[in-house]
């Protein structure tokens, strides 16, 4: 089908375009963007006047429930949750069960997303064997099978000395390692960012340093090894500096942070709310607002829903013995650009950071609207408002930390190789 999409805004970092231009698909590809083709005769136009014309979202962090916990989600229904909301890529991280540390696991994904899945779905594969940082994972047979990256999950490595064996490895893989930083002797158990709130309501905390003697450890191992790596779900603003001067020295480090630590603080988990029992915690405002600025200023180089569907009855318990996570495939962009709206960031860094930046950490030549390049975009209004209730989320997650909130921001349509995936079109 060729599809020509009019009267857009087209926003495309990678490329430099934010302006008003027609863009023409033709084959599954973009095939011109401003003045149509020759010889171009488009079966389906559809008029964007008023909305924005985005690249796909590469989501770097979305837990789908398959494999081994189909009565939470599926990959079904979250890449459909993810497409609804933009998203045309999403990568799944390796604690599944079974975990993704061999190459039936990779396949068994793959085949699921290929044949149930609305959407593009990538598989880190585990940097150590079933996570527990002894020994090292069959790296280049992942990488064989279609692995775009490796991670231990939110189970740090604490010997250094398997870490550094473990970057070493998969320097010489050519993999980058999405690395969760956590020191288990500091975090000792605690579920809630360590500072007033969690002394008021009796919970043990996590201070911010955890993280940041983490990444100072795992900085002086890159160093050594030369390994690409990035830097997962960083929370704290003491963070921030070491990864700045890492980078400036020329070191390749990347760094995301989840959507929800740009907005919610420990103040959020006053009521007890568990759906705001996220790991890593939410830490004080003058981290969030330390996060935000790191964005901003390009220290933070992606941000990710961390999406974590649980089920009402994992919620629907004591703060302490819940799971941890949100389901926050739905709100993602959406509060993406409220960020922009709020003066957080431009609107082009915004975009940048939920599509090329993620894109480039991720090793995928998706998230731009260059010409010759697959079609996944999505088409949004930017001025439709709506309140997310349980209802109105499309995951099979509802726990979401922003129940109740009035966000602006509706997905029209989205395109992945220029099929129809999500909304409805007169030809």
């Amino acid at each position: 089908m060729q599809i020509s999409i009019k009267h857009g805004r087209l926003i495309d970092p990678a490329n430099g375009i934010d302006q008003v231009m027609e863009l023409h698909i033709r084959d599954g590809k973009i095939a011109a963007i401003g003045k149509i083709p020759k010889g171009f005769k488009p079966d389906l136009s559809l008029d964007a006047k008023g909305q924005l014309v985005l690249p796909g979202l590469v989501d770097l962090s979305a837990r789908l429930g398959e494999p081994g916990r189909e009565e939470t989600a599926t990959i079904a229904s979250e890449t459909r949750a993810a497409t609804r909301g933009g998203i045309t890529s999403v990568i799944c991280p390796p604690d599944t069960a079974p975990i993704i540390d061999s190459t039936a696991v990779v396949e068994l994904i793959h085949q699921r997303a290929m044949t149930q899945g609305h959407g593009r779905v990538y598989c880190l594969g585990a940097l150590t064997h079933a996570l527990k940082g002894e020994s090292l994972a069959r790296m280049h047979a992942l990488k064989q099978e279609g692995c775009i990256g490796l991670s231990n999950g939110l189970a740090p490595i604490s010997n250094s000395a398997v870490l550094r064996r473990a970057l070493d490895y998969a320097s010489s893989c050519d993999m980058t390692v999405h690395l969760f930083c956590e020191d288990q002797s500091l975090s000792d158990n605690g579920i809630v960012h360590e500072g007033i709130m969690s002394v008021r309501l009796g919970l043990p905390g996590i201070p911010g340093t955890a993280e940041s003697i983490a990444i100072s450890r795992a900085l002086q191992l890159i160093e050594e090894t030369a390994c690409r790596v990035h830097f997962c779900r960083v929370s704290s603003a003491q963070s921030l500096p070491m990864i700045a001067e890492a980078k400036s020295r020329g070191l390749p480090v990347t760094a995301d942070v989840g959507i929800s630590h740009l907005y919610l603080t420990e103040v959020d988990v006053a009521d007890f709310d568990s759906n705001c029992y996220l790991i890593p915690p939410l830490r004080g405002h003058t981290d969030r607002d330390a996060l935000r600025q790191g964005l901003a200023d390009g220290i933070i180089d992606a941000i990710c829903s961390d999406h974590q569907p649980q089920n009402k009855d994992a919620k629907l318990v004591p703060f302490s013995l819940s799971e941890p996570g949100a389901s926050t495939l739905d709100v993602l962009l959406p509060l993406g650009l409220q960020l922009a709206s709020e003066g957080a960031a431009q609107l082009p860094t915004i975009v940048r950071s939920l599509t090329a930046n993620p894109a480039a950490i991720a090793g995928l030549e998706t998230g731009n609207l260059g010409v010759g390049q697959a079609a996944d975009l999505s088409i949004v209004d930017p001025d439709a408002g709506w309140t997310v209730t349980v209802d109105s989320i499309s995951s099979s997650g509802k726990n979401c930390p922003f129940l109740g909130w009035e966000l602006h921001g509706r997905v029209t349509y989205t395109l992945v190789a220029g099929q129809l995936i999500h909304g409805q079109a007169e030809t």
